[in-house]
C-alpha cells in the first residue's frame, strides 16, 4: 500500500493536533518529526507517492494510526 503526498500532510496535521509543538521555540514532537522526514524526502525526490514499506517504521505505525483514526471518524 503507497501513501500519498497530500496524505503524508493530513497526517502531519492530524499529529500537530495531536501531539502540539511545546516550549518556547515550538519544538515539533516526536510524532510530527518522524513523518516531517517522510514528507521531506518526497518533497526532495519530488514523489506524489511512496510505498509504506519504504518509510521508517515510526512514521508507518502514525500514518496507520492516523488512517485508522479517519475511518473511525468518517463512520
Amino acid at each position: 500500500m503507497d501513501v500519498t503526498l497530500t496524505e503524508l500532510e493530513e497526517a502531519i496535521n492530524y499529529w500537530r493536533r495531536m501531539r502540539p509543538s511545546t516550549g518556547e521555540e515550538r519544538a515539533l514532537s516526536a510524532e510530527v518529526n518522524a513523518l516531517a522526514d517522510a514528507y521531506a524526502l518526497m518533497i526532495f525526490e519530488r514523489a506524489r507517492t511512496r510505498p509504506l514499506s519504504a518509510l521508517a517504521e515510526d512514521a508507518r505505525l502514525l500514518i496507520e494510526a492516523w488512517r485508522t483514526s479517519a475511518e473511525g471518524n468518517a463512520a
